[in-house]
């Protein structure tokens, strides 16, 4: 089983800029479709980002589509996020999920996800 787990979160200003890692064991992430998600209090799981298993397609919420980049190391095993010009509504906890489908990365049903990293953006 893929197990995931997700680092770099932490307090910025807005306008700044942080890259979140997903770091995979148990299994390689190359057959994975992976993307990251992010919750914030109160408020439902929304997708932010998604990337296929060979890189070819990337897919991003109109919300953060210019400002976010999703991309993936299959030699590390590891998806990255990189976040720029960050506002205090990204504001959230990061997940990471992994499926063999993309469909299923897409509509929030991957089987694997990891514990969350935060991320607060100050105003």
């Amino acid at each position: 089983q893929v197990q995931l787990v997700e680092s770099g979160g932490g307090l910025v200003q807005a306008g700044g800029s942080l890259r979140l890692s997903c770091a995979a064991s148990g299994r390689t992430l190359s057959d994975h479709a992976m993307g990251w998600f992010r919750q914030a209090p109160g408020k439902e799981r929304e997708f932010v980002a998604a990337i296929s298993q060979s890189s070819g397609t990337t897919d991003y919420a109109d919300s953060v589509k210019g400002r976010f980049t999703i991309s993936r190391d299959n030699a590390k095993n590891t998806v990255y996020l990189q976040m720029n010009r960050l506002k205090p509504e990204d504001t959230a906890v990061y997940y990471c999920a992994a499926d063999y489908s993309r469909a299923a990365v897409l509509g929030g049903t991957a089987a694997r996800w990891g514990q969350g990293t935060q991320v607060t953006v100050s105003s």
